[in-house]
């Protein structure tokens, strides 16, 4: 056996061989595929999770708990998916929260003529959830605040493209995109918890001209190798090491 398919593969093993092969044949994009095109000018949103960072710092998020070495390794990858597609990107914003500001500054690099923008409306929070043992500890003005803070971000965020499509870069956090998702589909935004996504993942939500939304691709971390993956509560071994 190689990578669990059989060095003779069967029918089942050639059916997966082909299908690798066609898809290494599709343009790069979410899920190496290309973005669904429409006779109007769609606005596409490519959210990211920042990359690992040091939870143990207790400073201030916006001056400490910046990425570690796999976070900025991370952080190098989700650019690598993001230049290989070819988009011609139109903005680039990132929460003030030093993890998400220091991925957002790696990805910049990638793109010379994106100023990257800061905003506060984007930085983790804990919105409601269905799970009574995460509301309890919550302060419930804080909930609310943040709730107000992402429908503000909504807003900002995802209204309708103008005359031509835009294409936009939003590096923030996992509770922020998870509460995105549940908006875009238009269900209970209190399911947030129900998902998980990874650091430097990648989710892409299209805004139509009538602000309807569609989720073209959630979490996708193909692009990082499985040793380099991590959730939240997960860590990688040597995570800090400056030598991912």
């Amino acid at each position: 056996m190689t990578n669990g398919i059989a060095d003779r593969p069967g029918r089942a093993g050639w059916r997966y061989l082909m299908g690798v092969m066609l898809l290494s044949l599709l343009p790069c994009g979410p899920a190496g595929a290309r973005l669904p095109e429409y006779d109007e000018p769609i606005r596409a949103v490519y959210l990211i999770r920042h990359g690992e960072y040091d939870q143990d710092d207790e400073r201030d998020p916006d001056v400490g708990r910046g990425l570690v070495g796999l976070g900025f390794a991370q952080a190098r990858l989700v650019a690598d998916r993001l230049e290989a597609m070819g988009v011609t990107f139109t903005s680039l914003q990132a929460s003030t929260m030093t993890r998400a500001r220091e991925t957002g500054e790696v990805i910049a690099t990638r793109f010379p003529g994106l100023a990257l923008d800061l905003h506060r409306d984007i930085r983790e929070c804990t919105p409601t959830t269905r799970r009574l043992d995460i509301m309890e500890r919550e302060d419930p003005l804080e909930v609310a605040a943040c709730e107000d803070s992402l429908a503000v971000a909504w807003g900002r965020i995802f209204a309708p493209a103008g005359d031509v499509d835009a294409h936009d870069i939003v590096v923030c956090h996992g509770n922020v995109i998870r509460w995105f998702v549940t908006r875009a589909l238009a269900v209970d935004t209190e399911a947030w918890l129900g998902m998980s996504i990874a650091n430097c993942s990648l989710t892409v939500i299209q805004v139509k001209r009538d602000g309807s939304c569609k989720l073209v691709a959630f979490a996708d971390a193909g692009h990082i190798p499985p040793r380099m993956q991590t959730y939240p509560g997960t860590t990688a071994e040597n995570a800090d090491s400056p030598d991912w």
